[in-house]
């Protein structure tokens, strides 16, 4: 069964069948995102002064994240135009830089999620709170250690901004602990909202890494058979990757600028 309008465009919309449905996805992507954007900001102001946390992200993986998706979006980019052009060995060419430029993406979340899950803050039972590395944290040992710093209160954990950290490796015996609890999703709202707002993030980047390796792998048989359609599914996809990049221009600021 032929499919109408795959290549020509549909008389009522002026644009051919995928790309009115990426389009339309593309909406409901906007209101999702729209949502947790909504829930950071009524969260953040009615948070109570001083108790919202600042510089707790690395600028330098977040930076370098940006520039990457930065040289992604132009790769996509140059990908269809390659196609446009029935150059097809510079279309898996910047389609394969693409791959790459998203694996590089993944792998500095990663190193950051490694970064935030080993981090601690641990309370003693005379009031007392440690926050750092974890260095050691062996069961059968009496003690934890970690490469860190001794606060004198849960204030000055917040806004890292202006502060010089000096760090030490701190032995800290286990029978002094009163709690101990990493930077994960359940720590505190802020951190809640970093992982859903980058994970989710991270799943579409996941998403569009396969959509695009499929075209440039064994999609790519379509390309002899109609090149224009071919040319079409590129596009589809780089509008998709163009969302998500455009999502991580809002996501930087937000998380790692303010």
């Amino acid at each position: 069964m032929e499919i109408p309008y795959t290549v020509e465009a549909r008389p009522d919309t002026g644009l051919y069948n995928a790309k009115v449905g990426i389009w339309l996805f593309l909406a409901s992507e906007v209101m999702l995102f729209g949502g947790l954007f909504s829930a950071f900001v009524l969260l953040r102001v009615s948070a109570e002064p001083g108790t919202w946390p600042h510089g707790w992200q690395n600028i330098v993986l977040g930076t370098t994240n940006t520039i990457v998706l930065a040289l992604s979006a132009i790769t996509t980019l140059m990908a269809w135009v390659a196609c446009k052009v029935r150059e097809f060995g510079k279309f898996k060419f910047f389609h394969g830089c693409t791959l790459l430029l998203a694996l590089t993406f993944l792998c500095i979340k990663f190193v950051e999620y490694s970064e935030h899950l080993n981090h601690y803050e641990i309370k003693l039972t005379n009031g007392d709170i440690y926050d750092g590395d974890m260095v050691s944290n062996d069961p059968a040992r009496d003690h934890v250690v970690i490469s860190g710093r001794k606060d004198s209160s849960e204030m000055d954990l917040y806004d890292l901004r202006a502060q010089k950290i000096s760090e030490s490796e701190i032995t800290i015996p286990r029978s002094q602990i009163a709690s101990m609890d990493n930077y994960g999703p359940w720590h505190n709202n802020y951190l809640a909202l970093y992982y859903t707002l980058t994970g989710l993030h991270a799943l579409h980047i996941v998403g569009g890494s396969i959509v695009i390796g499929y075209l440039w792998g064994p999609g790519r048989k379509l390309w002899k058979k109609d090149p224009e359609r071919f040319t079409n599914r590129v596009e589809v996809s780089g509008l998709f990757w163009h969302f998500v990049d455009l999502v991580w221009i809002f996501l930087f600021p937000v998380l790692y600028l303010t």
